[in-house]
């Protein structure tokens, strides 16, 4: 048995590269394909296809499991639709991910009259003038992807932080796609933290996502459960005493999106008066719970946040 396993790992990893470059291919021809429609259309017909087929798959318990222990108080019913809706936001996150550069159309002029609302304009504005630093947090909600837009588009400098798929080839692909969007993107490594301390420094703002399970992280209270998070954004709040900002897309209806910026997020201070982590992670988690309850079927519930 031992033998025939070091078999299929020789195996597997000399197949590894060719698996690699088949889904960068798969990935480039999708977007590709997506490209040639509307924007309407591949978010459409990628929702509808994840919504009716999604709910089978195996990683759908981690969805159930979730929500049953988030909302003990909902029926089955309940929550095989938010398990659809789940599915039906990831599949329209992933369609319209190829025609990020088509989606924003926010005029100041006309502020709903577009695919874009934007709530707190005023804000970003604050902050591209007043030459300070400031950090943005967000998670997993409607189409996070619009969040790192976001600042570029308003012209308040920085970067985010972002994961890339373990896949080289189909991250190469993806960057690129990103790139066209999103510039200042940060790469999470070791260098990550030394690369965002700099532009800080430099009065710019960088975004990350913080609702997903950080092995080395602080502990916090989500949905009554203890959960892993990342402290990085807390740090760095530390580190230049900066604000930090709350930003969340909603999915509305006929394709549409309202991005909302929060007013500065006040942290609590130790004894010394500097940002106390912990809690300040405490906080920032709180606001994303409540985002979450009053729009469950938008946040990403086949993550395994607790552990």
């Amino acid at each position: 048995m031992g033998h025939a396993k070091q078999l299929w790992r020789r195996f597997a990893r000399r197949m590894q590269p060719a698996f690699d470059t088949f889904v960068a291919g798969y990935v480039r021809a999708s977007i590709w394909w997506m490209r040639l429609y509307p924007v309407s259309w591949s978010s459409n017909i990628i929702g509808t296809l994840a919504r009716v087929f999604g709910p089978w798959f195996l990683v759908s318990k981690v969805a159930r499991g979730n929500l049953r222990a988030a909302f003990p108080e909902k029926s089955r019913r309940e929550i095989e639709a938010i398990v659809a809706g789940c599915w039906d936001n990831l599949g329209r996150v992933a369609g319209e991910f190829a025609v990020l550069d088509r989606i924003w159309d926010y005029d100041p002029a006309r502020p709903g009259a577009g695919t874009i609302e934007l709530v707190g304009a005023e804000i970003m504005a604050r902050l591209r003038d007043d030459g300070r630093p400031a950090l943005f947090f967000t998670a997993h909600t409607g189409n996070w992807e619009l969040n790192a837009i976001t600042g570029e588009k308003l012209g308040v400098p920085g970067g985010v932080l972002y994961r890339a798929p373990n896949n080289q080839k189909a991250a190469e692909v993806v960057l690129a796609m990103r790139e066209k969007t999103m510039p200042g993107l940060i790469r999470a490594s070791r260098s990550a933290g030394r690369q965002m301390a700099q532009m800080l420094e430099e009065g710019q703002h960088i975004g990350m996502l913080v609702d997903q399970h950080w092995g080395q992280g602080v502990t916090v209270n989500f949905f009554g459960r203890p959960a892993a998070t990342n402290p990085t954004l807390a740090r760095l709040a530390r580190q230049f005493d900066c604000p930090v900002h709350g930003m969340r897309v909603i999915r509305l209806p006929r394709n549409r999106f309202r991005i909302e910026i929060t007013e500065e997020v006040i942290l609590p201070r130790d004894a010394e008066g500097r940002i106390d982590v912990q809690p300040a992670m405490q906080v920032v988690t709180s606001v994303i719970e409540d985002w979450v309850r009053q729009y469950p079927e938008q946040w990403l519930w086949l993550h395994r946040r607790w552990r």
